[in-house]
């Protein structure tokens, strides 16, 4: 490892490698705090040649490297090893190219999510794809995760609204995916690839033109059952919102707590509704929303810009907010039909009181893709092991409802002893054999996604003894 910082330093500015061990301790882990490893060395590279010339020598000296972005990822993608190289793109923040006439803009790794609307919003444009934490999370986190938001029931994920990225392979070449390319579409493979495929330098995203109307509603239940009736009766009746968000009781009063969203007063639930489109659509669409939420008590709508944002307030902060009421949590992110969502949500609540863990539910209700947020105390003895319990129990219950383990938070390190339980074996070697095509000797960011890594080249089967990465340290066996 001396030998190759040696290296780095003659590569890269004194001030981008960083070997301080205080210093290392700042990217230790991403959002998922609960998972922590202080990196080898990390680098802040300022442009693609010299995130190239990082990897080649990684490649050089065989020591595995980790991308991360501005560290939000939920999931441990981000994750560093202590053995290797953390490769920091939050540097990389320049917007390139804004082509308003063909509605693209290039733009670096580090750039953050919102940046791109604020840069064309007087325009009357914005970028669709709008995370909770869109006002710090880099699109090329966005990228690698595949990140979706309130806003992509109707919009869709990143994948959706990315047309071309230049990348770093394993082996340290900068190539261009372009989603015009003939043959296999090796840009949606690299999209939600969790940095297991390499590293993109430079992306070119789609723009969306700004909708004539917005119509931002909040609507107040007695109950999480009836908010739960509005969202089927909303999509039954060939509504298709921007959004449909909703928050239990115990969310609401992290919410109120944290950021004082004036929330109506006992609601057991509140549901966000947002419609956008043609003026008549939109308002056709709100007075078919009103009918269909009689059953709340209290009915609120936007009449301007500020008022909206103050709706989105409560729902943009709730990650954050809950730490406010606990002194730590892991946030969830499954997904279930939207039909099963009331005995999912009951099943939760019963595993809640059968562990004494409290869970606050926020959630896409739209598209079924929950983020129960498990809350414990980390100085209570065996807190933390029931919080995971409960918290592996959730995604077992999506499994069994016949929906996924994520929907937008990715794999990472927090959920990868789970896909045996939703992929075959022969599933799981088969994706692997991607991450074979594109990184043969298994450095970057390994032991993400996959329980136990494959060695590219092996013959396909089950495996007998210890894996040649795990005997080497390069990967771990969960």
């Amino acid at each position: 490892m001396d030998t190759l910082i040696a290296a780095l330093r003659s590569l890269l500015p004194h001030d981008s490698v960083i070997t301080d061990p205080v210093r290392l301790r700042t990217y230790e882990c991403d959002g998922l705090t609960y998972h922590r490893a202080t990196p080898g060395v990390v680098v802040l590279p300022g442009t693609a040649e010299q995130v190239a010339r990082v990897v080649r020598l990684c490649n050089d000296f065989g020591v595995p490297f980790v991308a991360r972005g501005s560290g939000t990822g939920l999931s441990g993608g981000a994750l560093p090893r202590e053995d290797g190289v953390l490769i920091v793109t939050s540097r990389m923040r320049a917007i390139l190219e804004v082509d308003l006439a063909d509605r693209r803009a290039v733009v670096e790794p580090g750039v953050t999510n919102l940046a791109i609307t604020e840069a064309v919003r007087d325009r009357g444009y914005y970028y669709a794809p709008d995370p909770s934490s869109q006002q710090i999370c880099s699109i090329g986190g966005n990228v690698a995760e595949n990140s979706g938001g309130a806003h992509c029931l109707k919009y869709g994920f990143t994948v959706n609204h990315v047309e071309a990225c230049e990348i770093v392979t394993p082996d340290g070449d900068l190539v261009t995916l372009d989603r015009m390319d003939p043959g296999y579409d090796l840009l949606g493979a690299f999209i939600g690839s969790e940095g297991t495929l390499g590293i993109a330098t430079k992306i070119t995203v789609r723009l969306c033109r700004a909708p004539e109307a917005v119509t931002t509603v909040l609507a107040a239940f007695e109950s999480i059952e009836q908010g739960g009736q509005a969202v089927s009766a909303i999509i039954g009746a060939g509504i298709v919102p921007a959004a449909i968000e909703m928050m239990d009781a115990l969310a609401i009063e992290a919410a109120e707590a944290a950021v004082a969203c004036s929330y109506p007063e006992g609601a057991g639930a509140v549901l966000i509704v947002e419609l956008d489109g043609p003026a008549a659509e939109v308002e056709r669409q709100f007075a078919q929303l009103e009918e269909i939420c009689s059953a709340a008590f209290e009915l609120r709508v936007a009449a301007d810009p500020a008022e909206r944002a103050a709706i989105w307030k409560g729902r943009k902060s709730a990650f954050a907010a809950v730490g406010r009421i606990s002194p730590a949590y892991i946030v969830q992110d499954g997904v279930v039909p939207r039909t099963s969502l009331p005995a999912v949500l009951a099943a939760i609540d019963r595993l809640s009181a059968e562990h004494d863990i409290k869970v606050a539910n926020v959630f896409h209700a739209g598209d079924g893709n929950l983020h129960p947020l498990v809350l414990f105390d980390d100085g209570d003895p065996g807190a933390g092991e029931r919080a995971e319990v409960v918290s592996g129990a959730i995604l077992d219950l999506c499994i069994e409802h016949g929906g996924s383990i994520t929907g937008e938070h990715g794999v990472g390190v927090d959920k990868s002893r789970y896909m045996p339980k939703m992929f075959s074996a022969d599933d799981l070697d088969t994706m692997q054999l991607v991450r074979c095509a594109f990184d043969p000797q298994g450095l970057a960011n390994p032991g993400k996604v996959f329980p136990t890594p494959r060695l590219c080249g092996e013959v396909p089967g089950v495996r007998k003894g210890v894996h040649p990465l795990v005997e080497s340290g390069k990967a771990d066996q969960l």
